[in-house]
């Protein structure tokens, strides 16, 4: 089977990793791909939002099977696309995308079909969202509505900062057309989990828990980012707190889709918050998360090839996920400056030889790309280093011990990830 990876980070990465390790695998394309991703398979420069050059590349190479790691592509109808060419795609249409792209849209579908989700309202201009806010006396969140790279959630501690938040999305404009509306609403307290499901359009099957680290510092302190690690798996969730968000989230988030005559096929990323009243829907992602792939997918014993194709043909009710008992753990190593400007072209030294780093240990590449004969950063996110152990302590020594054989000018990690 010829594969065709569409990404470039260390999630694509994690992705052509599970896509290596299946015996059915003949070739692999990734577009456009990363320094780690050529250990591989054949990277090719190109955008991996031009829908037109990536069908090229399909038709070109004889693709028999296309995965779509980032939002973008998916959003602007890359699966429309090649399936109106009768092209095997995994990832949603554009229409149930739209759950991650547009908030707006997201948060109106879960409140009309009473999934728990925080309190909010919707504006398209600072004076109306100045209005509402200047009501309100407690810590709110401010949301792009649209897609802004993981960077679109401002945590205010009061209405105070909440407008400052709302002037800067809807005024200055720093998250540009993603901020053209925004989301106000109540801030929810308790623990943060991400569960995903792969879904078939109507079966979804719930893959193993992890727990991402959004904030840039130990203790959850800093700005957020894209996230800066995860593990897996979560200990946050017991077997009754999963039936309950499969039942009460999960199930009617694709229910309400259905409804809308939008089957969804791909993978649905769950935010949530675990409240005292209940799970919360904090927000959905139309694909894979970027770091928690790199934490999954790593424990997924079964052929990731046979798990996609069961999805695209509506057969995941035969499937029985095998799992890796070990845990997993996962240290983003970011470039100094990251979340916002960061320089790039800085060498990175001590990586392994090749895209593991042993069998328990993983280098996944991110923001990274050849230069002759150096490898450098060229993104935010440069790497994530990936252990498993047979508890989360072994797998937290064994990542921090990778981490700390790399070097690249103005690294930056956390160091309390596991804890």
């Amino acid at each position: 089977m010829n594969v065709l990876v569409i990404g470039s980070g260390g999630r694509e990465h994690a992705i052509c990793h599970a896509v290596a390790r299946s015996p059915r695998l003949e070739r692999l394309f990734v577009l456009p791909g990363n320094a780690g991703t050529a250990a591989l398979g054949v990277n090719i420069p190109g955008d991996p939002n031009d829908i037109a050059f990536a069908l090229e590349v399909a038709r070109r190479e004889n693709i028999d099977l296309t995965i779509v790691g980032p939002e973008d592509p998916l959003a602007a109808g890359i699966v429309d696309a090649f399936e109106n060419e009768r092209r095997r795609i995994f990832g949603p249409t554009a229409a149930a995308a739209r759950i991650e792209a547009d908030k707006a849209f997201c948060k109106k579908l879960l409140r009309r079909h009473a999934v728990p989700t925080a309190e909010a309202r919707v504006f398209s201009d600072y004076e109306s969202a100045k209005s509402y806010i200047s009501t309100r006396d407690e810590a709110l969140v401010v949301k792009a509505a649209g897609l802004a790279k993981g960077k679109g959630v401002l945590m205010c501690r009061d209405p105070a900062q909440a407008l400052i938040a709302a002037e800067k999305v809807l005024v200055e404009r720093v998250f540009g057309d993603a901020g053209e509306n925004i989301i106000v609403e109540e801030q929810l307290v308790g623990r943060e989990v991400s569960v995903l499901a792969i879904v078939d359009g109507r079966t979804l099957y719930v893959l193993e828990p992890a727990q991402d680290h959004k904030r840039l510092l130990d203790h959850d302190e800093g700005p957020n980012t894209g996230g800066m690690g995860a593990f897996s798996p979560s200990n946050t969730i017991d077997e009754a707190t999963m039936a309950e968000i499969e039942e009460h989230i999960l199930v009617p988030t694709v229910d309400a889709l259905l409804r809308q005559k939008i089957p969804y096929r791909g993978v649905l990323y769950a935010g949530l918050m675990l409240t005292h009243g209940g799970p919360k829907v904090l927000e959905y992602n139309c694909r894979f998360g970027d770091p928690e792939t790199q934490v999954i997918l790593p424990r997924l014993k079964t052929d990731f090839l046979d798990l996609i194709d069961a999805t695209l043909d509506g057969k995941l009710s035969d499937v029985r996920l095998e799992w890796d008992e070990r845990h997993a753990l996962c240290v983003v190593m970011a470039s100094r400056g990251y979340p916002e400007s960061y320089p790039t072209g800085c060498e990175i030294s001590g990586l392994p030889d090749r895209a593991g780093a042993s069998d328990d240990t993983f280098v996944f590449h991110a923001g990274t790309k050849r230069d002759g004969g150096r490898v450098v950063t060229s993104g935010g996110r440069v790497l994530g280093v990936t252990a498993l152990g047979a508890s989360r302590d072994a797998a937290r020594r064994k990542a921090y011990e990778t981490v700390e054989r790399i070097h690249f000018d103005g690294a930056q990690f956390r160091r309390d990830l596991g804890t």
